[in-house]
């Protein structure tokens, strides 16, 4: 397609303000038609868009025609390199990077112009998950009108968080009886979904209205709300003593200043062949992050700092020891309870509560 800018009137009919604007966008018009037709010259060519951990990224800069620049920089998430023109190869080792789908930056310096060109690419881990089973070491009553999106011990104390407008809570659970000894019920018009603890204050999310909650861990107060930032959407979120991580349907999990709930950056969950996305309510676990899968039953053990999944649990058989009325009862809750270092684990409407111990298949 070519680049046009068609006056809408004639000059003449136009204020002088109105002209001197309508003149300033023609002019950046005509600029970013150059710079694209300038881009549409060089190209990104590497021998292959998708990598496993370990390998490296061998870029080469071409040109359809003799095109004199000054420099070309390089960037792929935090690394970063300048060559000058006379050397328009370039070597990004995959050791140490984050897993997922990355966008590859490359700007050139033409004269006076600067052009940006891109290149999506891929890097998968370099070994497969690890499969676990588990043994049932009790089970415990758990509500069945509870709809669970977030499950959590802190100071011993079972937290949970419910789902469903007009029915969404937030209670502390006797784990051991599964019933309610306290609890603050959401306005209808939010759909609660995950919960995690951190320095007495209990985080919960909602799913599709962009706001999640802050509650004092003692009394259940209401301290205050958030928004969100990038991630439009609430599903699960964990903590690791100081940050927050929260995933949102997508292959993102964020990391969140528990102060400012600012997105600090983000890992994508990745395997030896799949980049992994509606990943439900999250655990810390142990410096893992453990995520329910949304409607399997299984739950996958993700590195945090670059997204590996090293673990995956097969709860198949787990299903066959619940009453299940609905599709939408799905295996969704998972609690590390630190004193026993043991596991607990139930699902949407769920009858029981399960404390297992992991093995290794």
């Amino acid at each position: 397609m070519k680049c046009r800018y068609v006056l809408p009137v004639t000059p003449s009919a136009l204020p002088v303000t109105s002209l001197a604007i309508l003149l300033l966008m023609v002019l950046f018009t005509f600029s970013s038609c150059g710079e694209q037709h300038l881009a549409k010259k060089f190209k990104l060519s590497l021998d292959k868009t998708e990598y496993k951990l370990g390998d490296t990224i061998s870029i080469d800069l071409k040109t359809d025609e003799p095109i004199k620049y000054q420099s070309v920089t390089y960037q792929f998430q935090d690394v970063s390199g300048e060559k000058p023109s006379t050397d328009n190869t370039f070597q990004i080792p995959t050791s140490g990077l984050k897993l997922g789908k990355y966008q590859l930056k490359a700007n050139i310096k033409v004269g006076e112009k600067s052009v940006d060109i891109k290149q999506w690419i891929k890097i998968y881990n370099d070994q497969k998950p690890r499969l676990y089973e588990y043994e049932i070491i009790n089970t415990y009553p758990h509500k069945k009108s509870s709809y669970t999106q977030g499950l959590e011990f802190y100071q011993d104390t079972l937290y949970e968080g419910t789902g469903q407008r007009g029915s969404s809570k937030l209670m502390k659970i006797d784990h051991k009886t599964g019933e309610t000894y306290d609890h603050v019920r959401l306005n209808d018009r939010f759909f609660g979904e995950g919960i995690t603890v951190l320095n007495d204050q209990v985080y919960q999310l909602t799913w599709r209205s962009d706001i999640g909650f802050i509650y004092d861990s003692e009394t259940l107060k209401e301290k205050r709300s958030f928004s969100y930032g990038k991630s439009k959407e609430g599903w699960g979120i964990c903590n690791d003593g100081k940050y927050l991580y929260k995933s949102d349907g997508t292959p993102k999990i964020w990391r969140l200043d528990p102060e400012t709930l600012e997105e600090i950056d983000h890992i994508q969950p990745t395997t030896h062949n799949k980049i992994t996305d509606k990943l439900n309510e999250l655990e810390w676990i142990k410096g893992k992050i453990y995520a329910n899968m949304y409607q399997k039953d299984g739950v996958l053990i993700i590195d945090p700092e670059n997204g590996a999944v090293d673990g995956v649990i097969d709860f198949r058989k787990l299903k066959e020891k619940v009453a299940i009325d609905s599709p939408e009862s799905v295996l969704n809750g998972i609690a590390y309870k630190r004193s026993t270092d043991k596991i607990f684990v139930t699902g949407k409407n769920w009858d029981k509560l399960f404390e297992i111990q992991l093995k290794e298949k």
